[in-house]
């Protein structure tokens, strides 16, 4: 039985004051979940220290919203999996569509990343997802698998039991827009069957899927009753504690 497992990418968002608040408030309103799913919060970079101390003693996790792929050096302005895991960090995105199609990392980039988090001792979350217009040209599969596989690559069945993937159809992210529970299990089935076609069914049955893309309180609980959703990688909503915290307990 996979625990569901909920996650709060803050982005560009928030300041020290609420950063903290938002951290406190989450801390609070997830008392009562303890120990039936698993909770992560990704503030910036620069609130990680203060987020992480508001988390102290609760069964909130800390996770970072991308990760380099070298353990240290001349690479002026990136964070190392080493560094993240020093100040608390738990878990690492990986992926995201706005590094994808915004910053313009490539899947290879994004399987280094992948890598560095694991050998830093992190928890990489493997953001794969279409945009629209490979939704409409019927190329959800492919694209989906080809991030799937060149995300992936080099990893050993030991090293993929620390990996979730996030389901992120790029359409659905900051614009209201949703993919029905029928379609995010449409996807979210299709890569569970890749996982055992590249390692094996106990490998792909042990693997949390999180559905990501415009996440609300008043979707979460359909999503989730999904047999291949575990969870929910969660943006806007996550920016206000009420709401992240409906999503956590209706993903029970």
């Amino acid at each position: 039985m996979r625990k569901s497992f909920v996650a709060g990418n803050w982005k560009m968002n928030t300041d020290v004051h609420s950063s903290v608040k938002l951290a406190q408030g989450v801390v609070s309103g997830c008392k009562d979940v303890v120990g039936k799913v698993d909770v992560a919060v990704c503030p910036p970079f620069v609130y990680l220290q203060q987020v992480g101390a508001a988390l102290q003693s609760s069964h909130i996790a800390l996770g970072s919203q991308d990760v380099y792929f070298e353990q240290k050096g001349a690479f002026t302005g990136e964070i190392s999996s080493a560094m993240l895991k020093d100040v608390g960090c738990a878990y690492a995105i990986c992926g995201h569509s706005e590094r994808r199609h915004v910053i313009g990392e490539t899947d290879e980039l994004i399987n280094k990343k992948v890598h560095a988090a694991i050998l830093g001792g992190l928890l990489p979350i493997l953001c794969v997802g279409e945009l629209i217009e490979e939704r409409k040209a019927n190329k959800t599969a492919e694209v989906v698998t080809r991030q799937m596989k060149k995300g992936l690559a080099g990893l050993t069945p030991e090293k993929m039991s620390a990996v979730t993937i996030a389901y992120e159809p790029v359409w659905a992210i900051g614009t209201g827009l949703t993919a029905t529970p029928q379609q995010a299990q449409e996807v979210h089935a299709m890569i569970r069957k890749l996982l055992a076609e590249m390692y094996d069914r106990k490998i792909a049955g042990e693997i949390r899927i999180q559905y990501g893309g415009s996440a609300k309180p008043d979707n979460a609980g359909e999503l989730m009753q999904e047999e291949d959703v575990d969870g929910l990688l969660v943006g806007g909503a996550s920016l206000k504690a009420d709401d992240f915290v409906a999503i956590v307990k209706a993903s029970v």
